[in-house]
């Protein structure tokens, strides 16, 4: 409401109360007064002392005029009226006062409590982001739409940078930021809408904080500058730490590629090395033993070149260099093309299909879904006993079809069960018996999250295991 509506407002109020009482209803000076003043604290508790004083001195003149005798004059005949007509006066200005001031504290209270309630939505965007140059990029713009100011700069003295809400350097001047920072003191201007905070961590100054518009109080510019500084120290810290693991993770990782490439590269080396030096030996052999040798060579140099052929693919989906020729298909041609792929591997497997006649078309890429089967039909066979079955079954669960591959193998221990899609794991108690060199799991995890799909396993010792990948179905 404007102004001259209020004064429209306490005129109307004035007048309504003195018609009321001197042509209606005939009370008695008490009464008037008593209403009188509780107009004025209505006035006061809304707009203030700019529009309850004047209504005091007006309801004194009107309460003067109408009720005290002799009315319609403004002479007072008693002396005990000029103290009613004081005291009223006095009663009024006083209470509108006090209603003027517990207003102004209700209205700082709400302030306060907005400014707390921003402090903390920023602090909660502050913490969201712990990549540290996204961070800086984005902390204008978390300060722009948080506390409503129109323009926000971040300089860091470190990196002798500043980061814009906007492409308006000449809202702040880089220079005034570089000397706030060096002086580590707040530029405080109301007039010019401009405050400009240090950024520091404790005594340790890290830059400054440029803000245009509403500004908002000291306090709250300080508490701003304090969440800055900490969140950047958090974020640095977290990168730290994230370098550190995975320098960390790098090392075991190679450790773990050193112990594979010793034991699974040396062995068809071995072989191949043996049969090559026999056949050079000069040693009288008939053309059994010869043939003998030279399929030895074929098939170790065959898995040497699988053993390679995994590695590259496990570089490839690490680096998200693999692009997926996506498109509708029927599960049935990657498991027919996974199982002409891997005959030899099934010999003494009896192997069990079982798809429902109707099964909706899926989005993949045979290619690579073919290899996801592959490796776990091998999987299942290098843990199954000689003459034990391998189970391949779809079923649909909530738009996705679910692909099994299910053994009656040695089974999984539940304390192994989340480690054995990790990159070169091998089970404990298998590391040795059987072959491999822990990333086919690896590759069939990452081909089966490239489809946006997820891979899981149940397993029971001594009974076997399940493995499971479901695929998005089109509809």
């Amino acid at each position: 409401m404007n102004v001259p509506a209020r004064i429209l407002v306490c005129a109307t109020l004035l007048v309504t109360i003195t018609f009321v009482y001197h042509r209606v209803l005939h009370v008695n000076p008490t009464t008037v007064a008593v209403s009188f003043l509780l107009g004025i604290l209505s006035v006061a508790a809304a707009w203030g002392l700019r529009y309850a004083i004047p209504l005091s001195m007006g309801a004194a003149l009107s309460f003067n005029f109408f009720f005290l005798p002799p009315t319609g004059t403004f002479t007072i005949a008693e002396t005990q009226n000029w103290v009613a007509l004081f005291a009223f006066f006095f009663v009024s200005v006083i209470a509108s006062n006090l209603s003027e001031r517990a207003r102004r504290q209700t209205m700082e209270a709400h302030r306060r409590r907005q400014e707390l309630e921003r402090l903390y939505r920023f602090s909660e965007e502050l913490l969201v982001t712990e990549n540290v140059l996204e961070l800086l990029k984005m902390i204008p713009q978390y300060v722009v739409q948080t506390f409503g100011v129109n323009h926000a700069a971040l300089y860091l003295s470190g990196k002798d940078e500043s980061y814009r809400s906007g492409p308006q350097p000449q809202e702040i001047p880089v220079e005034e930021l570089k000397d706030a920072a060096l002086r580590g003191e707040m530029v405080f201007q109301p007039e010019r809408r401009l405050a400009i905070v240090p950024v520091k961590l404790g005594m340790r100054a890290m830059g400054s904080l440029g803000l245009t518009g509403e500004i908002g109080s000291r306090e709250t510019l300080e508490a701003i500058g304090a969440l800055i500084a900490t969140a950047i120290e958090r974020s640095n810290a977290v990168e730290k730490l994230a370098r550190t693991e995975a320098s960390r993770e790098s090392e075991r990782l190679r450790s773990a590629l050193l112990d594979s490439v010793t034991h699974e590269f040396r062995t068809p080396l071995t072989s191949i090395k043996a049969s090559v030096t026999t056949l050079l030996s000069g040693a009288t052999l008939d053309a059994d033993q010869r043939q003998d040798l030279l399929a030895v060579i074929e098939e170790e140099s065959d898995r040497l070149n699988r053993l390679v052929g995994e590695a590259v693919e496990m570089a490839q989906l690490d680096a998200k260099e693999v692009k997926l020729d996506l498109g509708p298909h029927q599960i049935r041609e990657a498991i027919h093309a996974a199982l002409d792929g891997s005959q030899q591997a099934f010999q003494g497997h009896p192997l069990q299909i079982r798809l429902p006649q109707q099964l909706p078309p899926v989005m993949m890429d045979v290619e690579w879904i073919r290899k996801v089967l592959q490796h776990l039909l091998e999987n299942a066979v290098k843990y199954s006993d000689e003459g034990s079955p391998i189970f391949i079954s779809s079923e649909v669960k909530n738009d996705r079809l679910i692909t099994s591959v299910a053994d009656r193998g040695v089974g999984i221990d539940d304390l192994e069960r989340s480690m054995i899609f990790d990159k070169f794991y091998r089970g404990q108690g298998q590391r040795y018996r059987v072959q491999g060199t822990g990333m086919g799991l690896a590759i069939v995890k990452a081909i089966v999250e490239a489809h946006g799909g997820r891979i899981e396993v149940t397993s029971q010792l001594g009974h076997g295991s399940v493995f499971s990948f479901g695929l998005p179905v089109v509809t």
